[in-house]
């Protein structure tokens, strides 16, 4: 029976897609990858056309929304595409689909509009209401990376929502990279927030767990967040202690330095800062700064949405490849499989990987 699985990457994400491709392969001996034309009127219009057969295809849709590398010409002028935009060309490639395919699964890593999906007061609720526009238009199956909070699917609770996390992935290459002694680690969370994530590390590694509680200036708004004015550490002491710093994602990357500045005031060792998402909207000079200063020792992040190459050669990163990863998922889709084995596997994988080292 001929394979029906095809995969459609965006072009936000085509090294990434090329890689996922690669490893479906050895599966199926042949490319999976569906190409596609993605064109624009000279207004900034697009259009989207699928350049294949998609009848009673089981199709998946990659697209990294968070590729802020990508540009096109309008009225003359170099346009840098939005999140928005990105989401938008995810919703023509459906409309195309829409009737041919048997199954269409959206692929986001990053999920657009993550951070915004809770309204205090008149606030937008953009996650829950994107959501939503997918089911409507067709999708029957939403898989994502370290979602910044699931709860965020009970918008759409007959959709099938999937956040996996790639902690194994970060935690393998860390643990090979580093010379880190188990019995002298602490993962600590930046915030309240991302606790039952840092817990999550903590268990894997057998490790304690601390936490900085952030006081905020809640009279103000500073690029979209209410500025921090204090971070108050509540938990064992870390002199002498390798940190890791765990969250879902680095945006200026401020609050992140400044716990790593604060960690390093208290004696800590070695500070590792880890992020499914290193968005570093702030740009790279904080971070080079921070370093030379030795505020931190690395930043571990993955390949699961956007980073530059002229930040994946500093010293102070370390990529983390996910390819593997989202190959196997797409694959245990597609063959209808359990997918519990993909959530329980990790600690498994991870003590193969440590040779032991875990007790």
């Amino acid at each position: 029976m001929k394979n029906n699985l095809k995969l459609i990457v965006m072009e936000n994400c085509l090294e990434f897609g090329k890689m996922v491709d690669f490893h479906l392969q050895k599966t199926y001996h042949e490319s999976v990858i569906l190409p596609i034309s993605n064109s624009r009127f000279s207004n900034g219009e697009g259009k989207i056309m699928i350049d294949g057969s998609i009848r009673d295809q089981d199709l998946y849709i990659l697209s990294d929304v968070g590729n802020y590398d990508i540009s096109y010409s309008m009225h003359g002028k170099c346009h840098l595409m939005s999140p928005d935009e990105h989401f938008q060309d995810i919703k023509r490639v459906i409309s195309a689909a829409s009737g041919y395919a048997s199954k269409i699964t959206v692929v986001m890593p990053l999920l657009y509009q993550s951070r915004q999906h809770k309204r205090k007061g008149r606030e937008s609720l953009d996650c829950a209401i994107a959501l939503q526009e997918l089911e409507r238009l067709g999708v029957h199956h939403i898989v994502t990376f370290d979602c910044h909070d699931p709860n965020v699917s009970n918008a759409v609770p007959l959709l099938p929502f999937e956040s996996f996390y790639p902690t194994n992935a970060i935690l393998s290459t860390l643990l090979q990279k580093e010379k880190v002694n188990l019995k002298n680690l602490l993962v600590v969370s930046p915030d309240f927030g991302a606790m039952e994530r840092a817990q999550y590390y903590a268990e894997m590694l057998g490790c304690n767990v601390g936490a900085f509680y952030k006081r905020r200036d809640l009279t103000q708004v500073v690029d979209g967040k209410n500025p921090i004015l204090e971070h108050t550490y509540l938990g064992e002491p870390v002199e002498g202690k390798d940190i890791l710093v765990v969250d879902d994602m680095i945006a200026s990357g401020t609050s992140m330095i400044e716990v790593g500045e604060e960690l390093k005031k208290r004696g800590a060792s070695n500070v590792y800062l880890v992020a499914s998402f290193a968005l570093l909207t702030g740009g790279i000079m904080p971070f080079v700064e921070a370093y030379q200063q030795g505020l931190f020792d690395k930043l571990y992040s993955t390949n699961l949405s956007y980073v530059p190459d002229s930040i994946k050669n500093e010293d102070w990163y370390q990529d983390v490849d996910c390819s593997m990863q989202l190959s196997e998922i797409i694959e245990t889709l597609h063959e209808k499989r359990p997918m519990s084995p993909l959530f329980g596997v990790q600690e498994e994988l991870l003590k193969k990987t440590l040779g032991g080292r875990i007790k």
